[in-house]
């Protein structure tokens, strides 16, 4: 017998007809010989609606009562539930996240759990009851008694965390898609149904807008080893699984805020290769990186920043061994990509050896906009220089003179509290997998450049620092190649992205800094959208990025940025063309299947 977490979305209780067919697929489950609690959301909009009475009443509700108004959508549901599955003969019983034991900080609308108590809801199992938990809500502490929220994403938490606490046998989600698709079907309804993806790779693909399932869900099931299968709630489809790897045993104290670092990582065995002043037009980096692949030369990161006037530069690093081969592609590709071949200051060559790449790895720092900053702050108290930034949801990557990897290492392990000895980077994937398995498109975002930013330790983190320290999360974050000496001392722009509706706030916010600090202008693009490709498989394959970048220039869509991890390639475009990028990505490498899917209103 297996004990089993099942979550049922908005859309999958909106009626009364819909919350009659949840209980019959839990009475189903039961009747298999499954022990089952089910996690549920609020029907429908109501949430929506209960926000929208709340700003009728008030401008600038209070967060408590928001709270309590909140909490009111989930209990609907969950007596609703409770009185159709006892009306089929199952013995039921809702409860409220409070009653269930889900103990939070006491952060109102956005806490996240701390434990929870499950003696009374593992009695209520026992006795052959099904438990209808309301999801999204919490307490602040058995003393307290503070109803608390967990903000967006918070059912899925709710059920992965319940999952957890009570060491299930697995977790379903069940959603109005039959699993997680390459992309979204709303925008591409070829999409595919995918059998089996990783954590890691969901992690990515959660953040940059496949609302399937919520980042914060994905990580708890990451780190407690959780099997995670997300299903159609309209049809019987075995879905797709979100496997991770056998972790070490955590404790289920401070569950949600554990360290949001678990491993230091770092390769001394490689070298720089730099473009600089490249035209800024389409099919530039295609033709690059289809030259690099065709001589089978396997690149790690990638970073192409904001431009300069017509131009941009394009960076890349390789391992040592291949740097002579990979130096001469570049040299010879150069001519080509000038305005014309005789224009010598155009995509000049600038190859650096003796370089290292240092990173910190873990989950737990998506949304947490200071883990970034504490790293900047670490590496420039060790005195530390940072040559090449390269982020991911779960990954802050950096380039530094080798001669500084071993400080480096030292000091961010300590920094972390990371005791267990960093390891050479790598990342085996199974032969079978695709490079690819999902393309992603975020219009949600912003871009801020800073123009000039004096190149020494410790600009970065006190850039970073400042935005952790007003909230703001930062998406990809790029330090251009290029230097420009003013005034006898070297200065590079900083670009990065943030939410739209952080963009207006945080340009204000940077632009009074600039003055103390000795920036230069600050920046702000609002019109851009950020199109990924994910896949564990794309390690060790020369040809994915040339592939992406060769698909964009086809359709004559600029790339205005680049940022790579291991598992994600990431490419800023012009808002408008943002839908357009993703169609031509995800055809270029063959995602789409036979079946079209359509996602219930």
């Amino acid at each position: 017998m297996s004990l089993i977490v099942q979550k049922y979305g908005g859309t999958s209780v909106g009626s009364v007809e819909r919350i009659q067919t949840v209980a019959q697929r839990v009475c189903k489950a039961v009747k298999a010989g499954n022990s089952v609690v089910v996690v549920v959301s609020a029907m429908g909009k109501t949430t929506d609606g209960l926000v929208k009475l709340a700003h009728e009443i008030s401008r600038t509700p209070n967060r408590r009562e928001m709270d309590m108004l909140l909490s009111t959508g989930e209990q609907v549901t969950i007596a609703l539930l409770s009185m159709a599955l006892q009306e089929i003969g199952q013995p039921a019983i809702s409860m409220t996240g409070a009653q269930v034991g889900i103990v939070t900080e006491a952060h109102h609308t956005r806490a996240r759990i701390l434990h929870i108590e499950t003696e009374r809801l593992e009695r209520h199992l026992k006795e052959g009851k099904v438990v209808v938990v309301a999801g999204f809500q919490g307490i602040s502490s058995t003393e307290a008694l503070e109803i608390t929220t967990l903000g967006r994403g918070g059912s899925d938490t709710s059920a992965v965390a319940l999952a957890a606490a009570l060491r299930a046998d697995f977790c379903e989600i069940y959603t109005d898609v039959p699993g997680i698709l390459t992309t979204d079907p709303r925008l591409v309804p070829e999409a595919q149904l995918m059998e089996e993806i990783t954590c890691d790779e969901m992690l990515e693909l959660a953040s940059l807008g496949a609302k399937v399932l919520h980042p914060r869900a994905v990580e708890i099931a990451r780190n407690y080893s959780m099997p995670l299968v997300v299903r159609s709630s309209w049809s019987d489809q075995p879905g797709t699984w979100v496997t991770s790897k056998k972790h070490e045993e955590r404790s289920l104290i401070n569950l949600e805020i554990a360290r949001p670092v678990d491993a230091i990582e770092f390769d001394a065995n490689q070298a720089k290769i730099a473009l600089l002043r490249v035209p800024d037009k389409p099919g530039v980096a295609a033709r690059l990186f289809r030259e690099i692949a065709h001589q089978k030369v396997d690149v790690d990161l990638i970073i192409q920043s904001i431009h300069d006037g017509n131009s941009n530069d394009i960076a890349f690093t390789v391992m040592t061994p291949i740097l002579k081969k990979a130096e001469a592609v570049a040299a010879a590709i150069a001519p080509v990509l000038r305005s014309t071949p005789t224009k010598s200051e155009e995509a000049e060559v600038l190859v650096e050896q003796n370089i290292a790449k240092v990173s910190i790895a873990g989950a737990g720092m998506i949304g947490r906009p200071g883990v970034a900053a504490k790293m900047f702050a670490t590496l420039a108290e060790a005195g530390v220089n940072i040559q090449m930034i390269s982020t991911s949801e779960v990954k802050v990557s950096c380039v530094v003179d080798e001669t500084d990897c071993e400080k480096a290492v030292t000091s961010l392990a300590k920094a972390f509290d990371i005791t267990t000895s960093p390891l050479p980077s790598s990342n085996t994937v199974p032969l079978s997998h695709s490079p690819v398995r999902g393309v992603a498109l975020d219009l949600n975002q912003a871009r801020l450049a800073i123009r000039n930013v004096p190149d020494k330790p410790g600009m970065a983190a006190k850039l970073f620092g400042l935005l952790a320290e007003h909230n703001v999360s930062v998406d990809m974050i790029i330090q251009s190649q290029r230097c420009h000496i003013i005034d006898g001392a070297p200065r590079r722009d900083i670009a990065f992205t943030v939410a739209r509706l952080d963009a207006e706030s945080t340009q204000l916010l940077l632009q009074q800094a600039a003055v103390e600090y000795d920036w230069g202008e600050v920046v702000l693009d609002s019109a851009i959208a950020k199109v990924s490709i994910v896949g564990a498989g794309m390690v060790g394959q020369p040809g994915v990025a040339a592939k992406m970048f060769e698909a964009l220039a086809q359709d004559k869509i600029n790339i205005q940025m680049i940022a790579t991890s291991e598992i994600k390639i990431s490419c800023v475009v012009e808002q408008e063309q943002g839908v357009k990028a993703l169609q031509v990505i995800h055809e270029a490498f063959g995602l789409a299947g036979s079946e079209k899917f359509v996602v219930p209103a």
